[in-house]
């Protein structure tokens, strides 16, 4: 097992702390599947994704702990990702039991954390980004204890595929849209990854509490989901006054399998380049992803979105058949050196 880097959170009497190796991973997903069903009522946790979190290359950016009762029970596991320069994201999981006392411990513990991570990467300044379903009271009540305050809310929402869908129209005209380009090996062609990343970031940058994520974070961080796929990246390219453009992007993953045995798609990302807004491109690109899912057998596809989006994004996936299942808070601080 792996040391940690900081001391370890001061968890009180009859409670330990150490860092989860993959042995706990079955912990970590009880955990995160209670704390989900008890504060929207469902849950659905990757035990791929927990054990890439835990143990696996989603580990390399993330400092963690996991406590334990007297029993050897799992109570909490807190989680502090270096997400990118000025970002650090602190998610707190934690069974019911926990006492605000305990949650205010690893609150602490997360904040040190963080300004470790603002050290090493040079910096005066970090946001803080943590978050809660809609309805958690205790999840709230912890964030503001911890000096967070709520910033925005967001859809997640889901749409079913049907064989319908093999018939959903093409792009306009002018506008294209092509999976990236892979070697033979089934690597990407470099420059059709720097396309994605460069239009994602020109799509954003208008957006809310947008920043600027270097392609290396960008690409590294995508490939930590065990549902990554290149075959998942779509790019749009626009004809524009004669020249052909990127004008849009979509990064997508593989949802596991639902209780009826079907995988699922995710959109992880999708935007607009500003300059091609107005042709059509996310519709576009929307029916590309529902097509390949429905060619993959997939039966849903998933996505979040921003409940005050400028671009009325939410209003578009409303109209092409997706319906929200539950929202989630985005909570933030501004940590100083």
């Amino acid at each position: 097992m792996s040391e940690p880097l900081l001391p370890m959170p001061a968890v009180g009497h009859g409670l330990r702390a150490l860092v989860p190796d993959t042995p706990d991973v079955p912990d970590v997903v009880d955990l995160l599947a209670a704390h989900q069903q008890a504060a929207h009522g469902s849950s659905s946790v990757d035990p791929q994704m927990v054990a890439s979190h835990v143990a696996g290359v989603g580990s390399w950016t993330r400092r963690q702990v996991l406590v334990r009762d007297s029993d050897g029970s799992a109570v909490a596991w807190a989680v502090v990702h270096d997400r990118a320069a000025g970002r650090t994201v602190i998610e707190i999981t934690a069974q019911p039991s926990v006492t605000d006392a305990l949650a205010a411990a690893l609150f602490e513990w997360a904040e040190g954390v963080a300004r470790s991570l603002m050290r090493t990467r040079g910096l005066l300044v970090t946001q803080l980004d943590s978050g809660a379903y809609a309805d958690d009271d205790r999840q709230q009540r912890w964030l503001t204890a911890a000096g967070f305050h709520r910033a925005r809310t967001w859809l997640q929402m889901s749409r079913p595929v049907v064989a319908a869908d093999a018939s959903l129209p093409g792009p306009r005209a002018g506008v294209t849209v092509r999976p990236i380009a892979l070697h033979d090996d089934g690597t990407p062609v470099a420059a059709d990854l720097q396309a994605v990343h460069l239009v994602l970031e020109e799509s954003f940058a208008d957006h809310y509490n947008s920043y600027r994520e270097s392609f290396p974070e960008f690409v590294q961080r995508l490939r930590e989901d065990p549902g990554h796929r290149w075959d998942h990246w779509w790019l749009a390219e626009v004809d524009t006054d004669g020249v052909v453009l990127p004008g849009g992007a979509v990064v997508g993953t593989v949802l596991p399998a639902d209780a009826a045995g079907a995988p699922g798609s995710y959109i992880d990302y999708i935007g607009v380049h500003r300059r091609s807004r107005g042709r059509g491109v996310a519709k576009a690109l929307l029916h590309t992803v529902i097509r390949g899912a429905l060619a993959s057998g997939a039966d849903r596809v998933g996505l979040e979105v921003d409940a005050d989006s400028p671009t009325g994004a939410d209003g578009l996936y409303t109209s092409m058949g997706w319906v929200t299942s539950y929202r989630t808070e985005s909570w933030h601080r501004d940590l100083s050196a």
